[in-house]
């Protein structure tokens, strides 16, 4: 069997926790200079961008900057910088509450995306923790939906990470979470849902299917209610895309200030950051995969709905 050749090691550093693009060129093909092939490669990039960058000495190969008119090598490796759009700033703090040698446990707050994706790049929490860390080899452990706030968990070294993923994929973390919804005092809490979900890439919100075998289950438990609101502890026993937010909708109970579930709402503008969603990561429990210890974090952070119902609903 033939195996696979390893990537070399990029000679660009980390920018703001971001890696820089890796291309390698293609073993076959008839294209005179690397530029022709890059212009015809990335077609979402002008090709006066790539020429000015070339120009510039911003693409390198493995002997240093590529040059204007570099005749096309078959399976070279190169790296440059991707622009990326302008991000607006999410400001609020990222906690670190535990780190260690194998593992970075953080407080995440609602809007910060955990990993680079879309137009989120630079104001994510992976991007952030690369950088004031020094630490570009983290990686994250698990996803959780750039609206949720609360734990996150992030990998130290790259040899670790199958490990703490593992968990995961295999079901092996106790979750908890705490929503903030309305209170229906005809429904019977504590309760076990089960459905079927599907999401298809591309659209936003997730859906049930009825005439399937469920593949998702949320226990709820509501924990206290006052004003016709309720504090709810949400156990999912599975990891579906929005889970628990389909599920909390489905019982006639949508998180406050879910912009999908049970009505996909316009967009709000990327500075708006008012009457975030409500719902927390709040406890997170495993065996360490390493250790064998028995681990156990706890977020710190709460659900302003609750501590302040009025502040939360005019935006303050």
């Amino acid at each position: 069997m033939r195996r696979k050749s390893r990537r070399p090691a990029s000679p660009l550093p980390q920018r703001h926790g971001v890696d820089p693009v890796h291309l390698r060129l293609p073993l076959e093909g008839d294209w005179p200079t690397v530029r022709e092939h890059l212009v015809e490669r990335l077609p979402a990039v002008a090709a006066a961008r790539v020429e000015a960058a070339l120009r510039d000495g911003e693409i390198v190969g493995e002997q240093g900057p590529i040059g204007f008119d570099e005749p096309f090598r078959p399976g070279a490796h190169l790296w440059f910088y991707r622009d990326h759009p302008a991000e607006v700033p999410v400001p609020f703090d990222l906690v670190v509450l535990h780190r260690d040698d194998h593992l970075v446990v953080v407080d995440k707050p609602h809007f910060l995306a955990t990993t680079p994706r879309g137009r989120h790049v630079v104001e994510t929490a992976l991007s952030r923790l690369r950088h004031s860390l020094d630490l570009p080899a983290l990686s994250p452990a698990h996803r959780l939906d750039r609206l949720t706030a609360g734990l996150a968990m992030f990998v130290v070294r790259p040899e670790d990470r199958g490990a703490y993923q593992t968990l995961f994929r295999d079901r092996l973390v106790r979750k908890e979470y705490q929503a903030i919804a309305g209170y229906d005092p005809e429904l019977s809490l504590p309760c076990t849902v089960r459905s079927h979900i599907v999401k298809e890439r591309g659209v936003i919100a997730a859906r049930e299917v009825v005439d399937a075998p469920p593949n998702s289950e949320s226990r709820v438990d509501l924990l206290e209610h006052r004003d016709g609101l309720g504090r709810y502890r949400l156990r999912p026993l599975s990891g579906r895309t929005h889970q628990l937010r389909l599920h909390m909708s489905g019982l006639g109970l949508p998180i406050l200030g879910d912009p999908v579930y049970p009505v996909v709402l316009p967009e709000p503008a990327p500075d708006d950051f008012r009457r975030p969603l409500q719902l927390l990561a709040s406890t997170v429990e495993f065996t360490d995969p390493l250790s064998g210890r028995e681990r156990r974090f706890e977020s710190r952070r709460t659900l302003a709905a609750w501590a302040d119902r009025p502040g939360w609903e005019s935006g303050a």
